[in-house]
């Protein structure tokens, strides 16, 4: 029985594909079948079905259609009780499987199980440990860069980054999955968002571990991440946010959703951030029809929300995480 399809996005992404294939064979927990969606890659980095040591599904895109397109078109008509998303760099140790189905099926109250990441390059350094959303509607991956000693306990979080993110397919469908106009960046972020709306829990596992190499499949180009970055956290921010909370919480997004843009130039990411907020204003007008829907139907409590968000402004230098105990 297969209880999880494993989705693999890939964008050029051929140099760790022996790697992660072995990483996948080597799950102790068998249960699972995977299904790799190529973003248009060039000719020579594009998967075939001789690259894997096992049966995989492959679905070859002859355009970019971004990272949260093509999960949404590896998951149509799935029947496995949880979905996968793995990026193409991100290695499983052999427990990590095995792991993540434990804890989904101790915590049906959870729709999204988070992985502990370490760096592919220096194992004894943390990739994160879940996303941190801050009231001021900008995220961070908690502990990333910061020495490894030991992954916080099992807790919630609140979202789980999508590099290595487990999901319950009835709640994946439900809430129409990936926002596909955000192509990439903060998708995972506003995913679990709209999760937590419908009342559900997100989850992060101590015991689920990849090592992640992390920067994108392609390399990293900033300006592409700054402007994607702010133009999706402000789509983000006015969709999901409840109301008293948006009201109260607005000035201080655009404060440092500004901040963050102008100081931009100074990592070499020139104007990519205004030019990303000013992309994110022109596209309001579909995010608020959304955002009305959104909060109509919205299950998830002020005070829920309010709880799950981080409130204190040191957590952006100390990269700390917010864990808590999962609730019912």
């Amino acid at each position: 029985m297969t209880e999880a399809t494993i989705i693999v996005v890939t964008y050029n992404s051929a140099r760790w594909r022996e790697r992660q294939a072995e990483a996948l064979a080597a799950q102790t927990d068998p249960r699972w079948r995977l299904v790799v969606v190529d973003n248009a890659s060039d000719a020579a980095e594009r998967p075939h079905a001789r690259d894997f040591p096992f049966d995989a599904e492959l679905i070859q895109s002859e355009r970019n259609v971004g990272f949260a397109e093509a999960n949404n078109l590896a998951a149509v008509d799935r029947t496995s009780p949880y979905l996968i998303f793995l990026n193409p760099d991100a290695f499983p140790e052999p427990s990590w499987l095995a792991a993540l189905l434990e804890t989904a099926e101790r915590n049906p109250q959870a729709a999204a199980i988070g992985s502990t990441q370490l760096r592919a390059d220096s194992p004894g350094v943390f990739d994160g440990v879940g996303d941190v959303l801050h009231a001021s509607g900008l995220a961070y991956r908690a502990w990333y860069g910061k020495r490894r000693a030991s992954a916080p306990p099992l807790g919630e979080t609140f979202a789980a980054c999508g590099a290595a993110m487990l999901v319950r397919r009835e709640a994946f469908e439900a809430i129409g999955g990936f926002d596909a106009r955000y192509f990439c960046y903060f998708e995972d972020v506003d995913l679990c968002f709209r999760l937590r709306l419908a009342g559900w829990r997100v989850v992060q596992s101590p015991d689920a571990v990849v090592a992640h190499v992390g920067g994108g499949s392609a390399g990293a180009v900033s300006a592409f991440a700054e402007f994607h970055g702010a133009r999706n956290r402000l789509w983000t921010f006015v969709k999901c946010m409840p109301g008293a909370l948006m009201g109260l919480l607005f000035p201080a997004h655009l404060i440092t959703t500004a901040l963050m843009a102008t100081l931009a130039p100074l990592r070499g990411r020139g104007l990519a951030g205004w030019r990303g907020i000013l992309a994110g204003l022109n596209g309001l007008a579909p995010i608020w029809k959304v955002r009305r829907e959104l909060q109509k139907t919205r299950k998830a409590s002020l005070s829920d929300i309010a709880a799950a968000l981080a409130w204190s402004p040191d957590l952006f230098f100390t990269r700390r995480a917010v864990h808590r105990k999962i609730r019912g």
